[in-house]
């Protein structure tokens, strides 16, 4: 499968960028004039979710070259989350967060916004040809929030922890659409030929982009950040600096080259999940840092991505 290399000069870029913009600053400006309900984001993510981005998997996990490059993309999220809770456990012995707070934290840095922004950002930076890679790190990504996200929020809550079995997160994965999508491609593409169906495919990919970047500037929300700077700032410390270096140390020592390794450090470089940040936060384990992370987290992500961009170019 050939793969082009598109630099961020590049007009395609350009437009990525614009859209990027756009979308988000229309969802903050109609947010801030009140001219869509409060819950509105909610829609536009069922869209998002349930057809936009099975219709992804179906569209890139087919053309999925698998070897042991990809290696890299599978086990990055699972360091990722470790190193979330290292760094929390350390963090914490000089800061004594509430369990609360403690628990926020290490959702929003153990688990990143692969797909909301990560993949238009990818689009942006370098491409739609290489989102094929983040589909990878997207779906250990969900996997990793379908469990062992799930299970630090409801036992951090007032939840009745007996439904923490094997069963319920069995259920739950299965019953997700993206994942649904992806186990799709992977079984029937061994038996059929999902090419005729690329452009319908391509149509319907198209629109996650621009509504997930809307639904992202619906739910921005930028008050009482001095309240929570001391969080906000350890969040962003790991997730937007941190955690790429982690993966990039993996990188290395798995001797990962090339479009999957800037693709996987440049993923684990996104800001916080938003999924599982608004999760959090429904479960009142500190939701005004929970929704403060992830606004400020996507403003200072351009500027990191950027950096992360230009150092992988050199690197790799």
């Amino acid at each position: 499968m050939y793969l082009c290399s598109v630099k961020i000069s590049d007009s395609n870029s350009v437009t990525h960028f614009f859209l990027i913009l756009i979308c988000i600053s229309a969802g903050v400006i109609l947010s801030r004039l009140r001219l869509l309900p409060a819950d509105a984001h909610k829609s536009i993510n069922a869209w998002v979710i349930n057809i936009a981005l099975p219709a992804l998997s179906l569209r890139y996990v087919p053309e999925i070259e698998w070897s042991s490059q990809l290696f890299l993309p599978m086990l990055a999220p699972l360091l990722v989350w470790v190193g979330g809770w290292v760094f929390v456990r350390m963090y914490d012995r000089k800061k004594r967060f509430p369990d609360a707070s403690r628990t926020a934290l290490r959702v929003t840095c153990g688990l990143g916004n692969t797909a909301f922004l990560g993949f238009p950002m990818i689009a942006a930076f370098y491409g739609e040809s290489e989102i094929h890679h983040a589909v990878v790190f997207d779906q250990m990504t969900f996997l990793l929030f379908s469990s062992l996200g799930v299970i630090t929020i409801l036992r951090a809550s007032s939840e009745n922890t007996d439904t923490l079995n094997i069963t319920y997160f069995v259920k739950k994965i299965l019953r997700f659409p993206p994942f649904i999508g992806c186990l799709v491609a992977l079984i029937f593409s061994r038996f059929f030929d999902f090419t005729p169906v690329n452009p319908l495919l391509d149509k319907l990919v198209a629109t996650m982009s621009p509504m997930a970047l809307f639904s992202i500037g619906l739910q921005l929300k930028f008050g009482a950040i001095k309240q929570e700077w001391r969080l906000i700032s350890a969040g962003l410390l790991y997730k937007l600096l941190l955690a790429p270096c982690l993966t990039l140390l993996l990188a290395f020592v798995l001797h990962s080259t090339g479009s999957p390794a800037k693709i996987s450090v440049f993923e684990a470089a996104m800001s916080s999940h938003i999924t599982a940040s608004l999760l959090t936060g429904q479960h009142e384990l500190n939701p005004r840092y929970c929704s403060l992370v992830v606004g400020v987290g996507i403003v200072l992500g351009f500027a990191t991505a950027t950096g992360w961009y230009f150092l992988l170019e050199r690197v790799f």
